[in-house]
């Protein structure tokens, strides 16, 4: 079952996190980077608690206590999604959302690299061929047609956005090595457990930052409470997956297949947001699936 039960969650996940970011961006303008970024955690901890009170009813089980080891992995995702999102809304002001959203999907290389180092992922030559030929899509997607080289005036989203991708990544490890470092439980309780923890420790973190520092974008938040209770919810609800994914599963795998959400997400850049979409970033789309393709085979 949990064999197919990874990719349905991962494929549920990408679709909340598409639309999450795109109700995410909107709120940027108006409140401000940290003030957006703190939406999708303090307005997402309420739901993620709900989450883990319906974990329980439906397993019977009571949530795991905390390792040292699993709240050290947690922080460490938390801090690391805290800044990624901050980058990553600081990317879609200069670029599309595609195209944002492809620079950032660049992580899977490194996440599989890194998690079979840090946390004893297993990674198959097959399974790194995937990754490779899937990130090669988001490459071919997010490079201009009229230019083998970036513009100098594209170095700094680029920068920002690889960025974002790598600590995407270093938060898909650390969370999946706080899952792995619980002394028991099933999947999902092991999963919403560790969802609660980490947005309990992103909302203590930016309800600090912005109460010193930027108190008017904390304010703003609440100003707009219904597109921010909206992000939280999905931004809630598209975490529990990935975390339900990741609890079943190598980080590599999960932000593989999670380059779908690139596709979706160029879905979005069209319908939404009235952004054209190319003959290059189709071409880029096939590989993607071919990549993901790839994946899925490799793991049957």
């Amino acid at each position: 079952m949990s064999g197919s039960l990874w990719v349905l969650a991962t494929l549920i996940a990408a679709a909340a996190q598409t639309a999450r970011n795109a109700a995410q961006s909107g709120l940027t303008a108006r409140i401000g980077t940290l003030g957006a970024t703190q939406v999708r955690f303090l307005f997402g901890l309420p739901f993620a608690a709900l989450f883990l009170w319906l974990a329980t009813l439906a397993t019977g089980e009571a949530p795991p206590g905390l390792t040292g080891a699993s709240l050290a992995y947690t922080t460490l995702g938390a801090a690391a999604q805290i800044a990624a999102t901050a980058l990553m809304l600081v990317t879609m002001k200069s670029r599309s959302f595609a195209v944002t959203t492809a620079w950032i999907k660049t992580e899977p290389v490194m996440v599989a690299l890194i998690a079979a180092a840090a946390i004893g992922d297993l990674l198959t030559l097959p399974v790194f061929a995937a990754v490779v030929v899937a990130t090669a899509g988001v490459v071919i997607l997010s490079t201009k047609p009229e230019t083998t080289r970036l513009m100098l005036r594209d170095l700094g989203p680029a920068g920002t956005g690889l960025l974002a991708g790598l600590l995407f990544g270093v938060a898909a490890i650390g969370f999946r090595g706080g899952i792995l470092q619980l002394p028991d439980g099933s999947f999902l309780i092991r999963a919403s457990t560790i969802l609660v923890v980490s947005l309990v420790l992103q909302s203590l973190l930016l309800l600090l930052w912005l109460a010193v520092l930027d108190r008017r974008a904390l304010l703003a938040s609440f100003g707009v409470w219904r597109t921010s209770l909206l992000a939280g919810f999905l931004g809630a609800f598209a975490s529990q997956f990935w975390f339900i994914g990741f609890s079943l599963t190598t980080a590599a795998n999960v932000r593989t297949l999670a380059l779908v959400e690139v596709v979706m997400a160029l879905g979005v850049s069209a319908y939404v947001f009235r952004q054209p979409v190319t003959a290059r970033q189709k071409v880029g789309m096939v590989v993607i699936v071919a990549g993901v393709a790839l994946l899925l085979t490799a793991q049957r």
